[in-house]
């Protein structure tokens, strides 16, 4: 039997994209992604393993991208870049 370590969040099951794979994706997949993560969270909270809502549930239900840094689009410079 394996002893649990700890509590789930919602950061141990959620999957991530880089703006570059964001892309990539097609408008059915992005659809899908945001229903599971949406999903994923509310069961969560449905056990009681989450109690705070992940800036990234705020992007998914307002309909935003779901990368967590802002990156930038390609040709654009990094404001820290001289």
């Amino acid at each position: 039997m394996t002893k649990v370590q700890g509590s789930l969040l919602f950061e141990d099951v959620a999957v991530d994209f880089t703006w570059e794979e964001w892309q990539l994706l097609a408008p059915d997949q992005k659809a899908l992604y945001r229903d599971v993560m949406l999903e994923n969270y509310s069961h969560l909270v449905s056990v009681g393993l989450q109690s705070s809502k992940p800036a990234e549930i705020f992007k998914l239900k307002q309909g935003d991208q779901p990368w967590l840094e802002e990156e930038n689009t390609p040709g654009q410079n990094s404001p820290d870049v001289p």
